[in-house]
């Protein structure tokens, strides 16, 4: 049977569970596959603007109780609040076990300052128009529903998937305008604030690079998102990377297939829920 990976830091961002744009079942194979010291949930991950019972599907159940069972485990596990569960930022600093819902983190990883953050604080958006956003937010769940279907379409023709959001992001001046914005500002904030890196999510774009503020060097990492990249941060042997699920999902496929998994494919959501209950009180 294939090892699980261990890896120091993995960090993921604008999961958005309870949306149909969500890429749970996907999400579900990698958390299957590794074994972090510390699993940081940077914002986003449960998306209470859209939630509604009608929609919550087994898939969006089961990452919630794997990233349970990982904390049950000994994983390290923060949850980091962002715009879309801002409700959860009344329960900051309230931890349960291996797993603490705080709205801002600071880690030493090996010498280093890093400030994780999940980055709408920076967004002028949301600071001054929540309505809009929230909009904006309706509007791009739909492009996604209009995406995954085109990506079927492209699979059954044996073509390439497309990504029409990102499309729209590099052709539109004013979008790739934001995100340069959106990267500098946070960049100038963990220089101010003397950080050597800063983890962010929120606008769905993976990155990692160097940005160089009044002559010092600041590292900004974003850690993408779970709708159209299904990136994540990984943090192992002094090195942070990029995962990105679709260059590697032959082998997560074979190792999640080795472990069969399907055990509890069939699963109704309240044997899933007990299944959580069981993780706290073990």
């Amino acid at each position: 049977m294939s090892k699980k990976r261990e890896v120091e830091i993995v960090v993921l961002s604008d999961v958005h569970l309870g949306t149909r744009g969500c890429h749970a079942r996907e999400l579900y194979k990698y958390l299957k596959t590794i074994k972090p010291e510390i699993l940081i949930l940077n914002g986003d991950i449960i998306d209470f603007w859209q939630f509604s019972k009608r929609y919550w599907p087994n898939s969006h159940m089961k990452v919630i109780k794997q990233i349970i069972t990982l904390a049950s485990k000994g994983t390290k596990t923060y949850y980091i609040t962002g715009n879309h569960d801002e409700t959860l930022r009344k329960f900051a600093n309230m931890k349960i076990g291996n797993l603490q819902v705080v709205n801002k983190l600071i880690l030493d990883v090996h010498g280093n300052t890093v400030w994780f953050f999940h980055g709408d604080v920076f967004d002028v958006i949301m600071q001054y128009s929540k309505w809009l956003a929230r909009l904006g937010a309706i509007g791009y769940d739909g492009l996604i529903i209009v995406n995954n279907f085109a990506n079927a379409v492209c699979r059954f023709f044996g073509r390439e998937r497309v990504s029409l959001s990102k499309k729209i992001k590099d052709n539109i001046k004013s979008a790739v305008k934001y995100i340069n914005k959106f990267e500098e500002t946070a960049a100038q904030v963990a220089q101010k604030k003397g950080y050597d890196y800063i983890v962010c999510g929120h606008i769905h774009q993976p990155d990692i690079r160097d940005i160089e503020i009044n002559g010092r060097t600041v590292k900004y990492l974003n850690s993408g998102d779970w709708i159209e990249n299904l990136t994540a941060l990984e943090f192992h042997q002094k090195q942070w990377r990029l995962f990105y699920y679709y260059d590697e999902k032959n082998r997560i496929d074979s190792i999640v297939e080795e472990e069969k998994s399907k055990l509890i494919e069939d699963y109704d959501s309240r044997q899933l829920f007990k299944f959580m209950l069981d993780e706290f009180n073990s």
